[in-house]
């Protein structure tokens, strides 16, 4: 049963991946998430800003044709819509996320015109979009307008500030980082990469419900109270890439969170759908059917 009949907020960065042979790809981690939720049916409020350009119309055609609500998402006149400049070195890929994107610029006024024709159930948010001003101080009169925030850390250098990524996530209800992010997060704490109760003490200096940490192919862990769930991905043998697994984890475990899954289902789902993601090219899967399965199994 679901917490209650509100829908997911999400707030934050679409970007398209360029690559140099000249293939781009949808993407940004709060689209992804949003994405993910439309496919599992909870129509989820995307809050964005993109430039009125190719890429931007590109966005809006994307949504449009997978369904999701596009009153969120702002059209900026003067700057361009989100991009990451991807290079290969040494056959590894190097990202460049550009600055001075529409994402940067999304505008109080309108999110909250946007927000009030939904009931939140949660607002869902990472770090990467608050890296300039303006985004920053909507997100935050966002945040005043919502009772339950669950936010995604993702720590791009030179993309975060310290004071203000911390700021972000003191009392947040639910916290998720990656293995190497909770080192850095914990470091903020004065915690120590090697002290053994490292996740609990984590999640009790920032005054968090609970703390989600991703450890890629070797699972997830739920540190709840002073409860530690930890599980385990099914093996993938065909992995295509692991672009998006993080994020496909991160929508699960808000589907799981708003049908009140018991700790333990929502890391079993969420690493099984991760890993599926992770057969597949890119973070986004635009088969209904992909879903529907899921749903059915899930009995969503």
């Amino acid at each position: 049963m679901a917490e209650n009949n509100g829908r997911p907020v999400v707030f934050g960065e679409v970007l398209f991946d360029r690559f140099p042979d000249g293939t781009r790809v949808l993407g940004g981690a709060p689209f992804n998430v949003a994405w993910h939720l439309q496919g599992f049916g909870l129509h989820p409020l995307f809050i964005s800003r993109v430039g009125r350009d190719d890429l931007g119309g590109d966005v809006m055609s994307a949504m449009e044709t997978w369904g999701m609500d596009t009153a969120g998402v702002q059209l900026d006149h003067d700057l361009p819509t989100g991009a990451v400049e991807v290079s290969l070195a040494d056959g590894e890929p190097e990202y460049d996320i550009l600055p001075g994107r529409a994402y940067d610029n999304i505008l109080a006024k309108p999110a909250l015109t946007a927000l009030d024709t939904v009931s939140p159930a949660l607002l869902y948010h990472g770090t990467l979009a608050v890296r300039e001003r303006v985004s920053a101080d909507s997100l935050k009169i966002l945040r005043d307008s919502v009772l339950s925030v669950f936010v995604d850390v993702n720590l791009r250098p030179p993309w975060w500030d310290a004071q203000r990524t911390a700021q972000l996530m003191f009392g947040t209800r639910w916290l998720k980082l990656n293995e190497d992010e909770l080192v850095a997060v914990a470091a903020l704490a004065g915690i120590k990469k090697d002290t053994p109760d490292m996740l609990l003490r984590v999640r009790k200096h920032f005054a968090n419900e609970l703390l989600v940490v991703t450890y890629g192919k070797n699972g997830a862990c739920f540190i709840d109270g002073s409860e530690k769930h930890c599980g385990e991905p099914p093996p993938v043998d065909d992995v295509v890439d692991t672009v998006g697994a993080g994020d496909a984890f991160s929508a699960v475990t808000i589907l799981g969170l708003l049908q009140s899954w018991e700790k333990e289902t929502i890391l079993e789902r969420g690493l099984t759908f991760a890993a599926e993601i992770c057969r597949e090219r890119g973070a986004l899967v635009n088969e209904p059917a992909f879903y529907r399965e899921y749903k059915k199994r899930w009995g969503v």
